[in-house]
Formats: structure tokens, C-alpha cells, sequence
């Protein structure tokens, strides 16, 4: 059944008269367009217009219908009814209005009847929700059938990438028994750079000038953090400090970065099996060929199982100054979970994946959200080799969450590299000294 039969379903369920309740008026009102203009042509306005065009066409076909059946809708708020019309036919339902606002980064829906989103880093309650599971499955098809996507009993978890480079995670029946589950994770072009993070109070503008010194002396950084922290965000940040002369490789599970500010960038982006079980291209494979391409430096966009081990190779094989991502709550976890992701890659003792992790790391950062729903670039360690081949991280910069401050203690012995290649001057250095306690 099309999406636009579903809806044509939908819409022809009787109301009683006089009944006012604003998702009774919907479903009379969409029964009544389609019975005015007839299914075909509503869908044919859809599929060949613009969806802009298309809901001028179709806002014009349904004043005309409330000012001709004015007694059947009695409405304070016609512009409100039409808009949801319209966000049903032509649009996403109930969460078209929250894809529409920049300031929403996520929507969250748990069932037709709870709808959440993200804004400015707090999440809130949705007073407009679904009218059935019926209805989330309508959005669902809107938004994965352009994508080839399936996802029905069978196939009952799907993980899509949209077009504008939104996120979406969608999961229903019989894994999700109570309905539906869907996240949409926005894509936010809005920062950067490092110098937008600093306006933001993400971090001081000593430690945006270290963290750039960093990318730029070719040190490899892992970013670690919790779901939502700005890992990504900050890994497109730092992009922008890489020469112009280097050739960058990206590999993610869903293309999220945007090295936009780059002439020279390769994205590469996995691929889950076919219904058939074949076709998959994991993360894995995509690193073992990313050697095969000259890059200078190889972003992953996170790290979350075997290639771990690949990644840490590509590391120490000619590959210095690449970037990743993990999820961790503290530095000494991010290396506890990398040793345990590269184990299940290559079945080598713990003692030697270690001293792996301390050749092919330098610097290990980490990011955090805080209650009120900004973020924050907190600590950073060097991870260095000590003589028994184990990792040992060195604080450079520590981060207080009490006062929202940060202290640099020490500074990093890239730095003196750097002088010497001109990088950054020794006055420069000689100031980030001068913070020091």
C-alpha cells in the first residue's frame, strides 16, 4: 500500500458531528481534499512538484475546503490546521515542524504517543505527537523509500543517512513492542572551526591554539566523550587546521563529517548487508583499502570494534596526524576500550595491543556535555610509552566541572617540535608557560 493510500485510509475515518478535537478535524479534512481533487491528482502534485510548489497547490485546494464546509471545521486556528495537513500529505507528520528548526539537533520518537527533541542541548517534550503507529509508518516510508531502505518484521532495525546528512536510527515491532522507535540525529553545519567552538565557550583561546598546533605538528588524537558530547563537531574543527596540501580520507558508518573547508578530502562510508545477506562493506574493510589510497591522514569518524587494530596499524605505518573518535567517560577508559575493540581484530595479548596504543597515539582529548545542555572540550592527555611498554597518560590540560574552568598543566612536548619547524613561535609557547600554576 502507497504512502498516499495509507493516508487516504486514514483520512476517510468518520468524526462525529460537531466533534472538535483537532486530530478528528485533520483526518475530515484530509478525506476532503482527496475526495475534491481525487487521489491521483494529490499525488501526482507531490511527486512531480517541488515540495514547496507542491504545498502552495495543495494550502490553496484546502482553505477553499474550510471556507466552502466552514460549519464542519470549526477552528479558532485554521493556519494551525492547515499547516498540519499539509505536514502530513506533503511533509513529515508531526515532526516536520522540529526538521525544520535549526535550533533542534535531535528528534527522539518513542511510540506514536511520545515525541521528544533536542534543543540547544535540552531535550523537551513534544505537545504534538502521532495519532497511531500507523501513522509513524507513513513517516518512516517518507523517509527511507528515496534511500532504498527497508524495514518491516523482518528487517525490523534500519540505519540511513539522508541526503542533507541527517542521522537515522529507526527500530519497530517485533524488536520494539511497544511501537516504533525512532532517532533523528541532525546534522548542524553551523560550526566549524575551532575559533566558532571558542565563541561558544566550548574551550579558552590558549587551548584552541594548542589543539590547532596539534593537528598541525601531525600528532594523532583520539576524541572521546559520551553520546551527544561533540565529538564529531569537534573532529570537523580540527579539519580545518590540516594543510591544504594533504590528501584526508574519511571513514564513518554514516558520512557525518564535513571537511568542507578542505580542497582534498575522500569520504568513504560503510554499507550494511542486502535483504540477500551480501554486500556489506564494514569499517573494517574500509580502513585496510583507505592504505591503498595515498592519504596523508585517515579520519576515522569513530571507532566502535575491530578495525580498532587497523586503525592503530594505519597509525604507526606512515600515517601520523590522523584522528578518531570513541566513546569513553575518562581518558584511562578510552584505553581500556580500545585494547578490548583491537582484541577482537587480532587475538594478541593485552601487554602487546598496549604498547601499540603508545606508539600510534599522542594526544587523547575528551568531550562532555554538561546539564544545561552546552559543550565543553575538557581534559587533555599525552598518551606516552613508558619503559615497560604500557600506556601512561600525561595531563596537559585539566578541566574543572565545579567551576567550568580550565587549568593547562603542562605544556605538551610536541611543542617543542613545533618551534623548531615553525609552527608556532617560541613566544607563543613562552605564554602558554606563563598559565601554568
Amino acid at each position: 500500500m502507497s504512502v498516499l493510500e495509507r493516508v487516504r485510509e486514514q483520512g476517510s475515518l468518520s468524526a462525529p458531528e460537531g466533534f472538535r478535537n483537532l486530530a478528528e478535524q485533520r483526518r475530515k479534512l484530509k478525506a476532503q481534499l482527496i475526495e475534491q481533487l481525487g487521489l491521483q491528482v494529490v499525488a501526482a502534485q507531490i511527486a512531480q512538484e517541488s515540495p514547496g510548489r507542491a504545498r502552495e497547490e495543495l494550502e490553496i485546494s484546502l482553505r477553499s475546503i474550510l471556507n466552502i464546509h466552514r460549519d464542519a471545521f470549526q477552528l479558532e486556528d485554521d493556519d494551525e490546521l492547515v499547516r498540519q495537513v499539509l505536514d502530513e500529505v506533503c511533509g513529515l507528520g508531526p515532526i516536520q515542524p522540529l526538521m525544520d528548526d535549526e535550533e533542534v539537533s535531535e528528534v527522539l520518537i518513542n511510540g506514536p504517543s511520545s515525541l521528544f527533541f533536542e534543543r540547544n542541548g535540552v531535550l523537551e517534550h513534544s505537545e504534538r505527537t502521532f495519532d497511531s503507529e500507523e501513522q509513524v509508518m507513513v513517516v518512516l516510508d517518507r523517509i527511507l523509500a528515496p534511500l532504498g531502505r527497508r524495514l518491516d518484521k523482518s528487517s525490523p532495525i534500519v540505519n540511513a543517512r539522508l541526503a542533507n546528512g541527517d542521522r537515522v536510527n529507526a527500530i519497530v515491532a517485533p524488536v520494539a513492542p511497544h511501537g516504533p522507535a525512532v532517532s533523528i540525529r541532525k546534522f548542524s553545519g553551523r560550526i566549524t572551526s575551532l575559533s566558532r567552538l571558542l565563541e561558544l565557550g566550548a574551550l579558552p583561546d590558549w587551548y584552541a591554539a594548542i589543539l590547532s598546533c596539534a593537528v598541525k605538528a601531525r600528532q594523532s588524537i583520539a576524541v572521546a566523550g559520551g553520546t551527544g558530547s561533540g565529538k564529531t563537531t569537534l573532529l570537523n574543527a580540527l579539519s580545518c587546521e590540516i594543510d591544504h596540501g594533504e590528501r584526508i580520507v574519511t571513514i564513518e558508518d554514516s558520512c557525518e563529517l564535513k571537511f568542507d573547508s578542505h580542497p582534498h578530502v575522500v569520504p568513504l562510508e560503510a554499507r550494511d548487508a542486502s535483504i540477500e545477506g551480501t554486500g556489506e562493506v564494514t569499517i573494517r574493510d574500509l580502513v585496510k583499502n583507505a592504505l591503498r589510497m595515498r592519504p596523508d591522514r585517515i579520519v576515522v569518524g569513530e571507532v566502535r570494534g575491530e578495525e580498532a587494530i587497523d586503525m592503530l596499524n594505519a597509525m604507526n605505518t606512515g600515517h601520523p596526524g590522523s584522528l578518531t573518535t570513541l566513546h569513553a567517560g575518562d581518558a584511562r577508559e578510552a584505553i581500556t576500550r580500545l585494547i578490548l575493540m583491537a582484541r577482537f581484530g587480532m587475538n594478541l595479548p593485552p601487554e602487546l595491543i598496549e604498547e601499540q596504543i603508545a606508539t600510534a597515539l599522542d594526544l587523547m582529548v575528551m568531550s562532555f556535555r554538561r546539564s544545561d545542555g552546552s559543550r565543553r572540550i575538557g581534559a587533555m592527555s599525552e598518551v606516552v610509552r613508558s619503559e615497560n611498554g604500557r600506556v601512561q597518560l600525561v595531563e596537559c590540560v585539566c578541566f574543572d566541572h565545579l567551576s567550568d574552568s580550565w587549568t593547562l598543566v603542562r605544556v605538551p612536548s610536541f611543542a617543542e617540535g613545533a618551534i623548531e619547524a615553525g609552527i608556532v613561535s617560541a613566544e607563543e609557547v613562552g605564554r602558554w608557560e606563563a598559565l601554568i600554576p
